[in-house]
């Protein structure tokens, strides 16, 4: 179940974790997936014999940009900002980087930090600063400044 704060919790959480996801498994069917609707079929993505021999992984890994559209999901799970919210858009991201490959097979969980939080014209502006983790890896596969803005 994820963790119901207020905006004005969230104002008093500014520096501290407000939430961390369930873990979630990127399988291969994820990973055809995603390469089917984006058109990236980068064989280390797609091709899981020629990424035994060839690659220095022996298995698939996810696309980075599968990791950060995993975001929503995984914030759903970890945090609901409560209020009289009409929308929740998601702005853009500040930084972005993908420290370690997520192999086909892992789990991954994402942690939501509160970066800070605005009062922008009809609603409210949070930056999330959210570490995607991989199982059992010291690396984080995603770590990134992701603004989202809550529109009364």
């Amino acid at each position: 179940m994820p963790v119901a704060l207020s905006i004005e919790q969230l104002k008093a959480l500014v520096g501290k974790e407000a939430g961390v996801s369930d873990w979630v498994v990127i399988d291969q069917s994820k990973i055809d997936a995603f390469a089917q609707v984006t058109g990236d079929h980068q064989w280390i993505h797609i091709d899981p014999q020629r990424a035994r021999t060839d690659s220095r992984y022996g298995r698939t890994i996810a696309h980075g940009f599968l990791t950060l559209s995993l975001l929503s999901r995984l914030s759903h799970k970890a945090v609901e900002v409560s209020g009289a919210f009409r929308m929740r858009i998601n702005y853009g991201l500040n930084r972005l980087r993908f420290p370690a490959p997520v192999l086909e097979g892992s789990r991954v969980r994402a942690r939501f930090r509160v970066q800070s939080v605005e009062d922008v014209e009809g609603g409210h502006q949070v930056v999330w600063l959210v570490t995607v983790e991989i199982e059992g890896s010291e690396k984080p596969a995603l770590v990134a400044e992701w603004v989202i803005r809550y529109y009364r």
